[in-house]
C-alpha cells in the first residue's frame, strides 16, 4: 500500500458519485505496502461519517480485479472479518479512477500488531482455516498470480544482481520446487482460494481473539498448505534470525488443525512448502529492491529477511527437524 498515482479532491468525488455512500469529507495516502495506491476516505452520510479504504491498482488488470473482489464479497457474505467490496448503482465493483482501476471497500476496526503472540497466532491459525472452508464454493479459480511459474519467470530478473554464491541458493531451491510439483504429494493436496499474503501488517485486531483479514490482492488458487506456511512463516518466527518461536507455531497449527484438519499429504509436504513460500517472498522483495518503482511514501523491503527464512527452512529439512504438530 504505498501511493503510485495522485488523485485530486474532484477526481475522487466524481468518481464517488455512483456509489451512493455520501459526501467526501476527506481522504489521504496509506504509507505501507509497495503494490498499489491506497486511501482512507472519511465520507458524510446523514450526519453519519464512515471510513472506507480505496485502492488503485497499480499491476493487476480489469480482467484479473473479478477474482480477488468477489472472494472478499463471496467471504464476508459468510460473515468472515474481511473487507466488503462497494458496488456502483450498475453493480460494478471497480471502475477507472486516473485512468486506473479503482475499488472502495469497508475500513475494518483495528490495528495491525508489531509483535505477535502465541494467542494472535491461535486466533490467525483459526481465521486462516474457516476462510479456506469457506471459499469451497467460491466458483472463480484464478491461479496465485505468484506462485511457482511466477518465481521461475523472475530468476532472470533478479540474479544478475546477486553474488553467485546466493544465485547459485536461488537457483537450486527453484529446481527443488520444480522437482516437488510434480511429485504425487503435492499433487494431491488440498487447494482452493487463498489469501497468499497474511503477513502481520495484514491482520488487524480489536484484541488477540478477533482478527480482521485485509489486503487480498495476491490472494489466488493455491495449495491450502502454501497459504498456511506463508502465513507460519511471518507471524511465528524470531524476526532477527528467522527462526520459528516453538509455541507461536504450535498455536498457529493447532488452531487451523482444529478446525481444518489437517491430513498425512500435508504433514508430508510442510518443510517443503515452508520453503516455497519463503522463496515467493524472497524473489518478490530482491524484484522490488533491484527495481525500484517510483512512488511517494515507497520504502522497498530488505530482502535478505527471507533469505534468512529461506536459508533456516533449508537447514531444518536437511536436519529432518521441520517443526509441526
Amino acid at each position: 500500500m504505498a501511493v503510485f498515482t495522485q488523485i485530486t479532491t474532484e477526481q475522487l468525488t466524481d468518481w464517488l458519485t455512483p456509489l451512493n455512500l455520501g459526501r467526501l469529507v476527506e481522504f489521504k495516502g496509506i504509507a505501507s505496502g509497495i503494490e498499489n495506491s491506497n486511501f482512507f476516505v472519511t465520507l458524510d452520510r446523514d450526519g453519519q461519517r464512515t471510513d472506507y479504504v480505496l485502492t488503485i491498482f497499480e499491476v493487476l488488470t480489469a480482467q484479473q480485479l473479478p477474482f480477488y473482489l468477489e472472494l472478499m464479497q463471496h467471504l464476508a457474505s459468510k460473515d468472515l472479518p474481511v473487507p466488503r467490496p462497494f458496488a456502483s448503482t450498475d453493480g460494478a465493483l471497480f471502475r477507472p479512477l486516473a485512468g486506473k482501476p479503482a475499488a472502495l471497500v469497508s475500513k475494518l476496526a483495528g490495528a495491525d500488531t508489531t509483535t505477535p503472540t502465541p494467542t494472535h497466532c491461535a486466533s490467525v491459525g483459526r481465521v486462516l482455516a474457516q476462510m479456506h472452508l469457506a471459499g469451497r464454493d467460491f466458483k472463480s479459480a484464478q491461479p496465485n498470480l505468484r506462485g511457482l511459474d511466477w518465481c521461475l519467470m523472475m530468476e532472470s530478473q533478479v540474479a544478475a544482481f546477486l553474488p553467485d554464491h546466493i544465485a547459485d541458493l536461488l537457483r537450486d531451491e527453484l529446481m527443488v520446487q520444480q522437482d516437488f510439483a510434480q511429485t504425487e504429494i503435492y499433487q494431491a493436496l488440498p487447494r482452493g482460494a487463498g489469501h497468499c499474503d497474511l503477513f502481520v501488517d495484514n491482520v488487524l485486531f480489536e484484541n488477540p481473539d478477533a482478527p480482521a483479514l485485509i489486503d487480498f490482492y495476491f490472494a489466488g488458487v493455491d495449495t491450502w498448505l502454501f497459504d498456511l506456511a506463508v502465513t507460519a512463516n511471518d507471524w511465528c518466527i524470531d524476526r532477527a534470525t528467522g527462526a520459528f518461536l516453538p509455541e507461536h507455531l504450535n498455536q498457529m497449527l493447532a488452531a487451523y488443525h482444529a478446525v481444518n484438519p489437517l491430513s498425512d499429504n500435508e504433514q508430508a509436504a510442510w518443510p517443503i512448502l515452508l520453503r516455497a513460500a519463503a522463496l515467493r517472498f524472497w524473489i518478490s522483495r530482491l524484484f522490488d529492491f533491484y527495481q525500484t518503482r517510483e512512488a511517494a511514501m515507497l520504502t522497498p523491503k530488505d530482502p535478505t529477511h527471507f533469505e534468512r527464512i529461506l536459508q533456516n527452512r533449508r537447514a531444518l529439512c536437511a536436519q529432518n527437524a521441520t517443526p509441526w504438530l
